[in-house]
């Protein structure tokens, strides 16, 4: 049975994750909700505080993933940006958006590509 669109959301974040702390990266929280929508990752590296959007698809490329930041949520993860920052106390902080698309494909194992400076792109 395949697992909901729920389950195969959670389990790109755990492998994205995984894969921010392999390269060096500290999580430092994960899903923070705040009333304008949620950020999947919140994670640091270098002194710089990175925000990063997970986009989970069941797929043979992370193509998909990727297409599916459009402007619309590119503007909301900078919105929640600034909230995290605001609420954290953290205004001189340096901080950048991040996406990483996850292909889950039917057969073989997941693709994870990562996208710094994503509200760049």
């Amino acid at each position: 049975m395949l697992p909901s669109k729920r389950e195969l959301g959670q389990r790109g974040e755990q492998m994205a994750a995984a894969y921010l702390q392999h390269q060096g990266y500290t999580i430092i929280t994960t899903n923070w909700r705040c009333p304008h929508g949620e950020l999947d990752i919140v994670a640091s590296k270098d002194d710089t505080l990175v925000f990063v959007e997970v986009r989970t698809r069941r797929s043979e490329s992370t193509e998909e993933a990727f297409a599916s930041v459009k402007s619309f949520k590119q503007d909301r993860l900078q919105r929640l940006a600034y909230t995290y920052l605001s609420d954290n106390n953290l205004p001189d902080t340096l901080w950048r958006v991040d996406v990483i698309a996850v292909a889950i494909p039917f057969r073989g194992p997941p693709l994870i590509e990562h996208v710094e400076n994503a509200l760049e792109w």
